[in-house]
């Protein structure tokens, strides 16, 4: 597997708070915001991610740290990672948010956030805040 960017996402019922005390306190630039999930910058390859938990996500987190990982093609990092003996805990699938991926776990129990990007859906577009859509 070969990521094209890698970010932590921190599953927590206080994404609002959070999305205020990093754009407020440490100049982060809010890059998306669907309510639920926001992705704040720092600047070029230095993004942070906030999540509320979502019933009808088993494979996240309830609480804790989620590692995102962008792969140019998410089928295939599947596949290989199916031939290595990993046991991935959901199977690929496209989300309206504009991705495909799946999710796994490391030996600390961390969940791995595998995708690629996917144009988004209609009524998660205006979320993107930088003017473009993945």
């Amino acid at each position: 597997m070969r990521p094209t960017t890698a970010s932590p996402a921190i599953v927590t019922p206080h994404v609002a708070a959070s999305r205020d005390f990093y754009v407020r306190y440490l100049g982060a630039r809010l890059v998306f915001d669907c309510g639920w999930f926001i992705s704040v910058e720092f600047g070029p390859g230095l993004s942070l991610q906030f999540m509320e938990p979502q019933a009808d996500q088993p494979a996240c987190a309830t609480t804790g740290l989620t590692y995102n990982f962008c792969v140019a093609n998410v089928d295939e990092t599947y596949r290989e990672l199916l031939a290595s003996g990993l046991t991935p805990d959901a199977l690929p699938e496209d989300h309206p948010w504009g991705d495909r991926g799946f999710a796994l776990r490391d030996p600390n129990g961390v969940t791995l956030y595998i995708y690629s990007d996917r144009e988004p859906a209609p009524e998660f577009r205006s979320a993107y805040l930088t003017g473009t859509a993945q």
